[in-house]
């Protein structure tokens, strides 16, 4: 009679936070219509590489969260640190003031950055960041003499935030029309998606001068003169993982050096440890100008973001120059606590070095997927994959808009998680499984997601084939 009271409770308790969830909770990113004939998935707690419901049911996180908890849940490590600084000092802004974090955690990320990155203004997030960026590298050049210079470039349905400017930069036409008019003077070139390369599509170096010399022809277009800073991101998250062609950064470099713009490595998922590096920058070989970052920071603990800029452009800005920019919570003790808990958890444990000795296993599971007549493309680096889905292995047709809806949002968002995997199926470009799991996972891990995909995908197949 006790275990029935209980559940009895329990359950009254699941049905009152599924009245106030639907009543007040307005969710991100979220059709909320959605769930007026579905519960409201509630996510009660997490252990490693698992989620908890409120009904107790457990799923692999495959997504990290959102590419963020790299060290799996439950650290009380980080939750300890995070305990103790609040204890202290429980808030404290770096406008014209310091606390100790704020002033170790820069000095730590200055020693992972490449080259001469060593100066770090803190958000509280990755969209703040790119913000940061972009009002930099017009400040920048303002005050070095070329004062035209304030376009950006950024690749063809890349994402890279939803606040105004960030928006802007994204390349995602149905995410910003709701918002337009947005900040002017940002422009689109071609993305590395291999796997629909519109020329050398048997040549991946050659696809890749090909896309690095459309920057060129870009900034040529709207005139050197007008071009502040390219956005790029290690591996295009937007569309399903797009990496680098061999070659691709390095002749990026060369045309931003001799057209003088900056190149903004966008990491806010690419840093700590997805890529198995603590930047994406450091795997591909290229040195950026800037590195935007976030999410992995803290492995999710607390809320941080990160613009890391070079000496030279800190420059100016040491003679008397103000940044006039900044965020109440950027660099926030208690975030910044997390953060250097987090990087000693990296180090300690190997984090980076543990993904790659598994990444090749990960990347191996995954491509077991490709005998399945709806897999198309398995594609990604590091512990960051997507897997693109057709209509026709033969040809790479893909699905309708229509269709795309009634496979994505329709089954395979609900089916996935039903089947106890928590990842991403979207469309942003063409529709897409992505997965990105916690930086921990293993071949247990890998063999599981496997398993619940050809599950799922077989039953997806079956009603769109």
């Amino acid at each position: 009679m006790a275990i029935d009271a209980s559940l009895d409770l329990q359950d009254t308790a699941n049905a009152a936070l599924q009245q106030a969830a639907r009543d007040h909770l307005w969710m991100h990113f979220t059709n909320m219509a959605s769930y007026d004939d579905h519960e409201v998935p509630i996510i009660v707690r997490g252990e490693g590489a698992y989620l908890y419901d409120s009904h107790g049911r457990r799923y692999l996180d495959g997504l990290a969260g959102l590419f963020v908890s790299q060290l799996g849940h439950g650290r009380t490590e980080l939750a300890e640190a995070a305990a103790r600084q609040a204890g202290q000092l429980g808030f404290m802004p770096i406008w014209s003031y310091a606390h100790p974090n704020a002033v170790e955690l820069a000095q730590r990320l200055s020693t992972y950055t490449p080259g001469d990155l060593n100066r770090v203004f803190f958000t509280s997030g990755g969209g703040e960041a790119v913000e940061s960026a972009w009002k930099l590298a017009k400040q920048y050049f303002k005050l070095t003499g070329k004062p035209t210079k304030h376009k950006v470039l950024s690749r063809s349905i890349a994402y890279h935030g939803t606040t105004q400017g960030a928006l802007s930069i994204t390349g995602l036409p149905d995410l910003k029309m709701p918002y337009e008019p947005l900040v002017p003077s940002t422009f689109r070139v071609p993305n590395t998606n291999f796997y629909r390369a519109p020329i050398h599509g048997d040549d991946p170096e050659a696809f890749g001068r090909w896309a690095a010399d459309q920057i060129a022809v870009a900034i040529e277009n709207e005139g050197p003169d007008s071009v502040a800073a390219i956005f790029l991101e290690p591996v295009q998250n937007s569309g399903g993982c797009f990496p680098p062609p061999p070659g691709y950064f390095q002749r990026v470099r060369e045309i931003c050096d001799e057209y003088d713009v900056l190149l903004v490595s966008d990491e806010v998922i690419c840093a700590f440890g997805r890529l198995g590096h603590m930047f994406g920058a450091e795997r591909y070989g290229y040195q950026p100008d800037i590195i935007t970052c976030a999410k992995g920071i803290t492995s999710g603990y607390a809320p941080l973001g990160a613009m890391i800029a070079s000496d030279k452009l800190f420059e100016p800005f040491g003679k008397g120059n103000v940044f006039y920019h900044g965020y109440t919570f950027g660099g926030h003790p208690v975030s910044t606590a997390v953060a250097m808990a987090n990087l000693d958890i990296f180090e300690r444990e190997g984090i980076n070095e543990h993904v790659q000795a598994n990444e090749a296993a990960f990347r191996q599971t995954l491509e077991k997927l490709l005998d399945l007549p709806i897999v198309g493309h398995v594609r990604g680096d590091g512990y960051f994959y997507g897997i693109e889905l057709v209509k026709d292995k033969a040809t790479k047709e893909t699905f309708t808009e229509e269709e795309c809806e009634h496979l994505l949002a329709g089954f395979l968002s609900h089916a996935l998680f039903d089947a106890g995997l928590y990842c991403r199926a979207d469309d942003r470009g063409e529709p897409v499984v992505q997965l990105a799991p916690p930086l921990i996972c293993e071949q247990p891990q890998f063999d599981e997601m496997e398993q619940i995909l050809r599950s799922v995908l077989t039953e997806a197949w079956k009603r769109v084939g």
